[in-house]
């Protein structure tokens, strides 16, 4: 028995060394691959401070975008663009994206549309934002024979629609059954339960989703390209090519003149700083609301 006991002994502490020795491994893979993805992180980051400090100034903000050699311009009609058009689109988007997502999580669970909903969202979800330009090009600027500020606000809003969706769906069900099956047993009716039991309980996870497809559409390019195009001067009407950020950053970055090269990283670090800010704000005001 004391032999065996011995030999149990042995192989248990074999196995222990050997399991010690792939966790090891496994955690110094899993460490490689996090600080090989944080140093280019931070490269970018570094780059885009270092880069784009250095065009800014206050004209960025007050002066329209300038022609190519200029001594002054900058980005303000472009600012102006991207933000009605990112607000409008989130505007558009979002309850569009949170009714369907309340009806795949509390409603659709199981039924043939619900699935049907759900497939047709994953495609959205993992469609190239360029499809989503080229349809609204020709749903929408062929037919109005012009590009414009609608038509890029359409494009976004598809995009943040599905992304919305999902996040509704999936806080929506995390929410514990209990809470609904309680607020059932008082009698309240299921639209009250889903508005002032269940959303609420999800609120921190929704807002999240709509910040999420928000940070999304600040910086998409494409399409952009088929819908608001651009336009070197400062215009607030929806009929009229609209000038952008992400556009003008393409342009501007690609050209070999040296202002609209400073321009373009003034543009980046805007963008950067704007979707950060909105992050550390979402935070700050739901960090006790989880």
């Amino acid at each position: 028995m004391s032999k065996n006991a011995t030999a149990m002994a042995t192989g248990r502490q074999r196995m222990q060394a050997r399991r010690r020795r792939i966790n090891a491994l496994a955690l110094s893979l899993s460490l490689a691959a996090m600080a090989f993805g944080v140093f280019w992180l931070v490269w970018i980051l570094f780059e885009t401070v270092r880069l784009g400090l250095d065009g800014l100034s206050l004209a960025t903000f007050t002066e329209m975008t300038p022609p190519p050699l200029a001594e002054e311009g900058g980005l303000a009609n472009a600012i102006f663009g991207s933000l009605l058009m990112v607000l409008l689109a989130t505007a558009i988007g979002t309850p569009i994206g949170i009714l369907a997502g309340v009806y795949l999580a509390e409603y659709g669970q199981k039924t043939r549309l619900g699935g049907a909903v759900r497939f047709i969202n994953d495609i959205l979800l993992s469609a190239p934002s360029i499809v989503i330009g080229l349809f609204i090009y020709s749903l929408v600027v062929a037919r109005m024979k012009s590009f414009s500020g609608l038509a890029g606000i359409l494009a976004l809003a598809l995009i943040v629609i599905p992304v919305v969706i999902r996040t509704t769906e999936n806080m929506l069900s995390l929410i514990p059954n209990a809470l609904r099956e309680a607020a059932y047993a008082l009698g309240t009716p299921k639209w009250k339960v889903i508005l002032s039991v269940t959303l609420k309980a999800a609120r921190a996870g929704v807002i999240t989703g709509v910040l999420l497809a928000l940070a999304r559409i600040s910086g998409e390019t494409a399409p952009l390209l088929f819908t608001a195009l651009s336009n070197q001067f400062w215009t607030s009407s929806l009929t009229e090519p609209m000038a952008s950020l992400p556009v003008t950053i393409f342009k501007f970055a690609m050209s070999p003149y040296e202002n609209w090269q400073k321009l373009a990283w003034a543009g980046v670090f805007i963008i950067t700083i704007g979707v950060l800010l909105l992050n550390i704000l979402a935070r700050v005001l739901f960090k006790n609301k989880h």
